[in-house]
């Protein structure tokens, strides 16, 4: 039987909230499916601080007990061709002492609530092809490839770092 975990809005301005933030993500940008590389000294101490700062973003957390176990990170964003607004979820993260466990499924139901309180049509995200175990989280509780006409085929996520 699995154990029992709770999950809640993160309040930025909340000291204990910002130190699990910090410490999910950092062990999350560890592991090599968030780039096997720990947060900068400036995002560990910035991060929470510039979340707060912007209006359209929340976190979900995750805790065994007092523990923080798991993060998910959404950003509002907006859809011009429907013309309200999406959200994008930025990260998943579930420690790896806790995975397989419906953590990662209960934020983003939690996500997926408040998206649909905040008016949002869609959400969105992006996983690595190689993470299997995401992607089959994903596309077992309703997100697909982005398309509009088949013809086209599927989006693909791209980046160009400015910094």
């Amino acid at each position: 039987m699995a154990a029992a975990f709770s999950i809640r809005l993160a309040d930025y301005a909340d000291a204990a909230d910002a130190a699990a933030i910090v410490q999910v993500l950092d062990a999350y940008a560890s592991d090599p499916a968030g780039g096997a590389e720990p947060l900068s000294d400036f995002a560990k101490t910035h991060l929470v601080a510039e979340l707060g700062a912007r209006p359209h973003a929340f976190s979900i957390l995750a805790f065994d007990g007092a523990q923080a176990v798991g993060l998910v990170n959404c950003i509002e964003g907006f859809s011009t061709f429907r013309c309200k607004p999406l959200v994008n979820v930025h990260d998943v993260a579930v420690m790896a002492s806790h995975r397989g466990r419906g953590i990662a499924e209960a934020m983003l139901r939690e996500a997926e609530r408040i998206a649909r309180e905040r008016g949002a049509v869609k959400m969105t995200l992006e996983v690595l092809s190689g993470n299997e175990p995401a992607m089959r989280l994903y596309q077992r509780i309703g997100y697909a490839g982005y398309q509009l006409d088949p013809a086209m085929g599927t989006a693909q996520f791209m980046q160009k770092w400015l910094d």
